[in-house]
């Protein structure tokens, strides 16, 4: 049984190869094949993907894309979202879990520059949070053309510890498809969150400790 097996997993591992050679012979067939126009029409096409693609860049980095924000009020929260096709908002206070978070949005928001990534001081903004129904900090809203589509709540979807990684995060924001991410392989929900925090674990809002502005 195990041979049967053995040569069933070879023959699959050999019929993926074979597609991956005849997918490379027939490009470059098509390659040999091209005169001088199609050549000059495929550089022509590669100049202006690469023209458009700067132009967004310019567009985005315009709109505060490529940095990590503090914004104040929900004033400030309306407008930054205005028009925007994917921002994620972190709501926060004062304490380890969420500075945590703060590290690693730091360098998701120079990464991908599709997204925009801002934070704001919860406690500061209670219409937000009560129309948000943020009830525990640190929280990520996620927004997709102006309209709330998940939220990461705590470190309960990222293994239920602070020692996840920037990667994690990444692949659990392109779930929703927030960052753009083709080689995610973000998969279920943690059953249960593993409190071995260093300094506490993400806080209710309105609970208070020695890190806490919530007092």
């Amino acid at each position: 049984m195990e041979a049967i097996v053995q040569q069933a997993l070879e023959n699959s591992l050999l019929q993926a190869a074979k597609n991956v050679e005849d997918q490379l012979d027939n490009r470059l067939q098509a390659l040999d094949n091209m005169d001088a126009d199609d050549i000059e029409k495929m550089r022509q096409r590669r100049l202006q993907q690469m023209k458009l693609a700067a132009a967004q860049k310019q567009e985005w980095t315009k709109r505060g894309h490529g940095e990590y924000r503090e914004i104040f009020g929900e004033k400030e929260f309306f407008a930054e979202m205005k028009g925007e096709e994917r921002m994620v908002c972190h709501f926060f206070r004062e304490n380890w879990p969420c500075k945590v978070m703060d590290k690693h949005l730091e360098i998701l928001a120079q990464q991908h520059l599709e997204t925009k990534f801002v934070k704001i001081h919860a406690e500061k903004s209670p219409f937000l949070v009560e129309r948000l129904k943020v009830w525990m900090l640190p929280t990520l809203a996620l927004i997709k053309r102006e309209k709330t589509v998940d939220y990461v709540v705590g470190f309960n979807d990222l293994g239920g510890k602070d020692d996840f990684s920037t990667e994690m995060l990444a692949a659990r924001l392109a779930a929703h498809g927030l960052v753009n991410d083709p080689h995610s392989s973000y998969g279920p929900k943690a059953a249960a969150p593993k409190r071995n925090l260093r300094h506490g674990g993400p806080e209710r809002l309105g609970d208070s400790d020695e890190d806490s502005d919530f007092d």
